[in-house]
């Protein structure tokens, strides 16, 4: 049966580092022969934007309730064809409002759901997004951080990965207690 694995947790916690890496680690040591990862941030970028969002490359989708829903199709769009085929997919982005649709997608296509919504103290957070060269986005990690956190839906979801190194979050990552369906 095929799995969906999904990596949520505010910006710069690590989401696609993860998702990489554990779909590296299924394929190395023989769990899986093959998966398939989807960032989400790869469907964001698609949009080619001005800073003012007047005249952009993207007639339509000048809001950012409109990008994320057309991102998150596009994400359910990839992942149902992965399925199909039988592969487990690895989703990393945001899941806000959007974890029923993945659940459908999941009870759709007979597969597995493991969902882990990744966090990190503040400070870690915030060193994170400097040493990538994103600090515009801390208010909106932190932001991020506080509404997952209280989401019920992400009670029992939370995995903690402060101070750890992406071996060491893989190591310490016992999927099934993330299991959903």
């Amino acid at each position: 049966m095929p799995c969906i694995y999904v990596f949520s947790g505010p910006c710069g916690c690590g989401k696609s580092t993860l998702a990489d890496a554990y779909g590296a680690y299924m394929v190395h040591s023989g769990m899986k022969n093959q998966v398939y990862v989807i960032h989400g941030d790869d469907f964001h970028r698609g949009f080619v934007e001005t800073n003012r969002r007047v005249g952009s490359a993207c007639q339509g989708y000048q809001h950012w309730p409109d990008i994320l829903r057309f991102n998150w199709e596009c994400i359910l769009m990839v992942a149902a064809k992965v399925l199909e085929r039988g592969l487990d997919v690895i989703i990393d982005y945001v899941v806000e409002d959007e974890l029923p649709m993945l659940l459908q997608l999941a009870e759709e296509h007979s597969a597995g759901f493991y969902y882990v919504v990744l966090t990190a103290s503040e400070k870690e957070l915030e060193q994170r997004l400097i040493k990538r060269g994103s600090s515009e986005l801390i208010e909106r990690s932190l932001f991020l951080k506080q509404k997952l956190e209280r989401l019920p839906s992400s009670y029992g979801h939370l995995y903690d990965i402060s101070g750890k190194t992406v071996p060491e979050e893989i190591e310490h990552l016992n999927l099934e207690q993330y299991r959903m369906i």
